[in-house]
C-alpha cells in the first residue's frame, strides 16, 4: 500500500497487529490465531489460545489500548470463528519491509519486550504484568493472594494508560 507521496505504508491489518502486540504482551503466535470469538470489542479484552503444546506456555487474559482498537476496523464484519490477522508468511515480509524502510530493528519479540518495559515504566507490578503476558503462576499461594479477575485486570491496564504512538 503506498500514500500520498508514493512511500510503502502498512495495511491498517499490519498496523493493528503491531499495536496489538505492543500494547498487549500477547506471543506472536498467540496473535496470529486469534479468532473474532476471541475478541470482546466492548472490553478490549482478549481471551488467547495458547499457541504452542508446550506446557510452559499458557495464555491468561489481556487487553488492548485505544490506540489499537482504532485500527481494527475490520473486525465487525468477520464471523466468530474468522481469523483476525492474515497468514504468516505476509506478516513475517510487513516486519522486514517495516525495518527495511525505517532502519529500524523491530520484532514481534522486542514489541512484547517493550510491552514488559513500558508496563513496569508506568508502575504496574510484575505480577500482573506477567498475566498480561501469560504468566499466570501455578502455585495455589500466589494465585489466592493475587487477584488475577479479568476485571482486576482491567482495572490495572487502564490505570496504567499505555500508549504506543504517542
Amino acid at each position: 500500500m503506498r500514500d500520498k507521496n508514493n512511500r510503502w505504508k502498512p495495511e491498517p491489518k499490519y498496523q493493528a497487529l503491531f499495536l496489538l502486540i505492543a500494547s498487549s504482551g500477547l506471543r506472536f503466535g498467540e496473535a496470529l490465531i486469534l479468532r473474532r470469538i476471541d475478541i470482546d470489542i466492548k472490553k478490549r479484552m482478549l481471551l488467547p489460545k495458547s499457541h504452542d503444546t508446550d506446557t510452559t506456555k499458557r495464555a491468561w487474559v489481556t487487553f488492548y489500548n485505544r490506540e489499537t482498537a482504532k485500527y481494527l476496523t475490520w473486525i465487525h464484519q468477520l464471523r466468530p470463528t474468522d481469523r483476525v490477522f492474515p497468514s504468516a508468511d505476509s506478516i513475517y515480509r510487513a516486519f522486514a519491509t517495516t525495518q527495511y524502510l525505517s532502519n529500524i530493528y523491530i520484532t514481534p519479540q522486542i514489541l512484547r519486550e517493550w510491552f514488559y518495559e513500558e508496563m513496569g515504566t508506568l508502575s504496574v507490578p510484575d505480577r500482573y504484568i506477567d498475566a498480561f503476558c501469560g504468566r499466570v503462576p501455578k502455585s495455589v499461594l500466589s494465585r489466592r493472594y493475587t487477584d488475577y479477575s479479568p476485571k482486576k485486570l482491567k482495572s490495572i491496564y487502564e490505570r496504567a494508560n499505555l500508549l504506543v504512538l504517542s
